[in-house]
């Protein structure tokens, strides 16, 4: 994680005090949401969230058939990964993984909101992942937000990437627009997340229209006699 963008309990650029800037690694369970359909921008964050080590990432036939599998070459990840059928089946499995010690994180990607995913399964969840000490993931696809134990949950929408610094035609570091809609302990916020890849860290900062307030307005050119 990076430093916070703003110092505590101080407003940005004049505005309400700003929250401290999330930490996605916490071993708790957290959601992440795509706000467009394959969008892919929840996958990707969740990616760029998770800690050094082997970590399980489980699918439903649904989320298979419509994002596809992990390309894993492409991740930069250590990843096991699960191709199974039904919900329930990964929730058994991400409670598995929970009870290893070979793991550094488990993720389930889930379609809709099955009967499976009620508010007993990610309690039960929630639960396992604070007494095992990792970081739990579930990504869910075409999903409304019902209730649920999740202790973070995340609306992600992918922003243009940062320009490569060795080739300002080329893709940089992935952003996304992060709303933490949900979250224990803290009020929600909204924030542009940066996968600084060099570290291999998630930089947040304040959202574009906090930081349009700090540019000084150019003086308008006069014209020529």
């Amino acid at each position: 994680m990076s430093v916070h963008p703003f110092l505590p309990g101080v407003a940005p650029f004049g505005r309400a005090p700003a929250p401290a800037a999330p930490e996605p690694t916490v071993p708790i369970l957290s959601e992440a949401f795509d706000t467009r359909p394959l969008d892919a921008a929840a996958a990707g964050f969740v990616l760029a969230a998770l800690p050094p080590g082997l970590v399980l990432w489980a699918q439903d036939r649904l989320s298979r058939a419509e994002t596809g599998a992990p390309f894993l070459p492409g991740t930069g990840r250590a990843l096991l990964r699960l191709d199974l059928t039904r919900p329930a089946d990964v929730l058994a499995a991400l409670e598995d993984g929970l009870q290893g010690r070979a793991l550094a994180a488990v993720v389930g990607e889930i379609h809709g909101s099955p009967a499976a995913l009620s508010f007993t399964a990610s309690r039960r969840l929630a639960l396992r992942a604070e007494a095992a000490g990792l970081p739990c993931w579930l990504i869910r696809h075409a999903a409304r937000p019902d209730a649920s134990a999740a202790r973070m949950r995340w609306r992600l929408s992918a922003l243009p990437s940062v320009p490569d610094p060795d080739d300002p035609q080329a893709p940089g570091d992935p952003r996304w627009l992060a709303e933490l809609f949900r979250a224990r302990g803290r009020p929600g916020s909204t924030w542009v997340a940066r996968h600084d890849r060099a570290a291999d860290r998630l930089d947040f900062s304040a959202p574009p229209r906090d930081r349009e307030l700090a540019v000084p307005a150019r003086p308008a050119r006069r014209g020529l006699a």
